[in-house]
């Protein structure tokens, strides 16, 4: 039984197959793109190979793309007409390859004070602390406003007569 159906099953699916291989090539002829973009010799006019440069034409190795030097966006003149105001950049001029890191997005570059009028001024600062700590830690008085006294010094609540003394009346300052 399960026999004869298997076999009936493989005519069948021999059949659909023999009528899909002869419907394919009609398919085929029915395109909906036009020759200009079907034809690999209208392609190959449209879009030619990339010229094939020795190292002498090109030693950056970057297939003859025009480099500009890397001058950071930043340092263009901000009031230039430029085609694209915010990033001081003409339509059509060529980009540096590592405009990711010349870019008006990219970090700035700190260049109103010298390293070392900086370093002067960090210098400045931590003598100014140093010195003020210093000349309070010689005037500001080390102890308490008001000293406390007790009588007999809390000799009994300290822990007895041979206990440690609190300050009593008349002891000298320490």
């Amino acid at each position: 039984m399960l026999s004869q159906r298997v076999a009936r099953a493989s005519a069948l699916r021999s059949a659909s197959l023999a009528s899909a291989s002869r419907r394919l090539p009609i398919i085929q002829q029915r395109t909906f793109f036009p020759p200009s973009m079907n034809n690999p010799a209208i392609t190959e006019e449209k879009f030619p190979d990339h010229p094939k440069l020795t190292d002498a034409e090109d030693p950056n190795m970057n297939g003859g793309y025009i480099q500009p030097p890397p001058v950071k966006r930043q340092f263009r003149d901000p009031h230039a007409d430029w085609w694209d105001k915010q990033e001081r950049r003409n339509y059509g001029e060529p980009v540096h390859e590592d405009y990711d890191t010349l870019g008006m997005f990219s970090a700035h570059e700190y260049t109103w004070i010298s390293p070392g009028k900086g370093l002067f001024q960090i210098g400045t600062f931590i003598a100014a602390v140093v010195g003020v700590s210093w000349i309070v830690g010689r005037l500001y008085p080390d102890k308490p406003s008001f000293p406390r006294e007790f009588e007999g010094g809390l000799e009994r609540e300290l822990g007895g007569a041979g206990a440690w003394r609190a300050r009593a009346p008349g002891d000298p300052e320490p």
